[in-house]
């Protein structure tokens, strides 16, 4: 290899030892960081529960959940609360996306 070659050779080992700034954290870091981030979405997701049950709305029975009840069976299907909520964190993620851009 010629010098040239040498010279791009250190140039990019010392572009990549600029780049690579971050901690690597061990797995169970990681994995203390998933836990900790589930938990503050199931309390968010918690609080909004209770305030909608304070507020009398209607979360599943809305128009469109399926309920059939005959003697021995009972079935329910919240299509039009899905439905809902699908659309709900749809436009959620695309604010939280175009936030990060």
């Amino acid at each position: 290899m010629d010098a040239a070659g040498h010279r791009t050779i250190a140039k990019l080992q010392g572009w990549r030892a600029e780049r690579n700034t971050e901690v690597n954290l061990s797995p169970l870091a990681e994995l203390g960081k998933i836990i900790v981030l589930l938990g503050a979405v199931l309390i968010v997701v918690g609080l909004v529960l209770v305030a909608l049950a304070r507020l009398n709305v209607p979360v599943g029975h809305l128009p469109g959940d399926i309920s059939y009840r005959g003697k021995n069976v009972a079935f329910y299907f919240p299509l039009g609360t899905s439905i809902l909520i699908s659309v709900i964190l749809s436009l959620v993620f695309y604010f939280f996306s175009r936030l990060r851009r």
